[in-house]
């Protein structure tokens, strides 16, 4: 999944945007572990909104994001979620700039990483403790994932205990 992502993120490059990698592909590679990741989550310039925001106006740039992943094969399934598929593999787009103020994590903190001549930002342990704590109360995601976001949780907290 993290090639199709640094597939994805060159072309967003390209148009002049640097993608953040969120999500569980996300985390795998700042923890080196296998998060049995089943979509891949990127986050790109948005309304800080976040979801108050109309789903048209939410992601900036959709019309040339929409464009790319038709381009690479992917199908637009879900407007409001901004999620298309590709051979089974779902990609969802959420915004960058509701970050702050979902979770507390700002922009400018966020680490550019650099593979294969990709730019991406990739938050740090405890940017992702901060995210998923943050996630863990959503309603949608508690009756979908909290089993797994208190995984996640539960398992930075007990690494950052013993790195501080």
């Amino acid at each position: 999944m993290y090639q199709v992502f640094l597939e994805i993120a060159n072309e967003l490059n390209d148009i002049g945007i640097t993608p953040l990698l969120m999500g569980s592909v996300g985390l795998e590679r700042r923890t080196g572990r296998d998060w049995q990741a089943r979509d891949i989550d990127i986050h790109v310039p948005s309304d800080p909104r976040g979801w108050a925001a109309p789903d048209e106006g939410r992601i900036y740039h959709f019309n040339e994001l929409n464009a790319i992943m038709e381009k690479l094969g992917f199908q637009l399934v879900d407007r409001h979620e901004h999620e298309f598929q590709r051979d089974g593999l779902s990609v969802e787009f959420g915004g960058l700039h509701s970050l702050p103020s979902f979770a507390g994590v700002a922009l400018d903190e966020l680490e550019e990483v650099v593979d294969q001549g990709v730019h991406y930002y990739l938050p740090n342990l405890e940017q992702y403790l901060k995210i998923y704590q943050a996630s863990s109360k959503d309603s949608y995601r508690a009756e979908n994932n909290n089993r797994k976001d208190f995984a996640k949780i539960d398992y930075l907290a007990e690494i950052l205990k013993y790195s501080n």
